[in-house]
């Protein structure tokens, strides 16, 4: 049983392109440095701008699975 697989795919290129993997590690540093300013200190003010940060790192995260996905 032979499976015939294509490894070089647009969808496996684009998947395998760099930025993508560059951008989500950016989002997921963004996302625990929201998580270490939410954790940090006990202000009001503090606690809305991290949960900010996280929102913003989780987005960017998010943008680049969506890459990798195509949607």
């Amino acid at each position: 049983m032979e499976q015939n697989i294509k490894h070089n795919t647009e969808s496996m290129k684009r998947a395998n392109d760099p930025s993508i993997y560059k951008l989500m590690v950016v989002g997921i540093l963004i996302g625990i440095l929201g998580v270490y300013l939410r954790f940090a200190a006990d202000s009001t003010t503090l606690s809305i701008v991290s949960w900010a940060i996280l929102t913003i790192g989780s987005v960017i995260a998010c943008k680049g699975v969506f890459k990798i996905l195509d949607a």
